[in-house]
């Protein structure tokens, strides 16, 4: 089953740009799709063994504060 999207024309332009030859529109989405989680998944654990993540914790709350996001 097929399902039909909408893109501006900047995207659709963009959209070919990245499609080669024998690509369809389909399989460069599937392309950037797979890419980006291949992204995610390289980055995956990057921070274990490191408190990292506690100081990213602490300085989106120290960012929240300085706006009264609370």
């Amino acid at each position: 089953m097929s399902k039909s999207i909408r893109v501006d024309e900047e995207t659709h332009a963009a959209l070919a740009a990245l499609k080669g030859d024998d690509e369809t529109f389909d399989d460069v989405l599937s392309r950037l799709i797979e890419d980006r989680r291949e992204r995610v998944r390289e980055g995956a654990g990057l921070w274990e063994g490191t408190d990292a993540a506690e100081r990213a914790r602490e300085a989106r709350e120290e960012m929240k504060r300085a706006v009264g996001d609370r």
